[in-house]
């Protein structure tokens, strides 16, 4: 994952539930186009952050088991609000249910209690051994990485020692 749009994850409770935040600042690039007199933190990158943070239940759920976690389909989703430079997007995702390799997910962000975005999201688990078993050395140092991420996002988290 080269862009990540969360800048903590602020709680989780493996198969249940993780909060995490995205800090919107108009030092970001993309604040310049979208839009120049109204910069706003653009639609698809709350679903993005809200996917992110569902991976990131996942991961840590079962303990790295899949070194890929992918968006497989994104439903009823609800734009209800802006978020602007200098606001704090809490996102909030909630698994619903798991079938073998998809997990949905129901999540919600808002800044500040007001509700911003919705929806539910089914995310599909794999490892790339499962398709060519010569790649099982990749999904080893995709999970190292993904480890250190998970550090660096849960800095200051009391957690279960089972967690980090």
């Amino acid at each position: 994952m080269r862009f990540s749009l969360l800048d903590r994850i602020v709680s989780v409770e493996p198969e249940v539930e993780l909060t995490a935040v995205k800090n919107v600042s108009l030092a970001e690039e993309y604040l310049a186009d979208h839009f120049p007199e109204f910069p706003v933190l653009p639609g698809v990158f709350m679903l993005e952050a809200a996917k992110q943070a569902a991976c990131w239940l996942v991961r840590i759920s079962e303990n790295y088991a899949h070194s890929i976690v992918v968006l497989q389909e994104a439903r009823s989703v609800k734009f209800t609000d802006f978020v602007t430079p200098g606001n704090q997007l809490r996102i909030k995702v909630e698994q619903q249910k798991r079938e073998d390799a998809l997990i949905s997910f129901k999540f919600q962000g808002d800044v500040e209690g007001r509700v911003c975005v919705t929806g539910r999201l089914t995310l599909e688990c794999s490892n790339l051994a499962d398709a060519d078993p010569e790649l099982a050395y990749l999904d080893g140092e995709m999970i190292v990485y993904q480890r250190s991420m998970q550090q660096r996002l849960m800095r200051g988290v009391a957690t279960d020692p089972a967690v980090a």
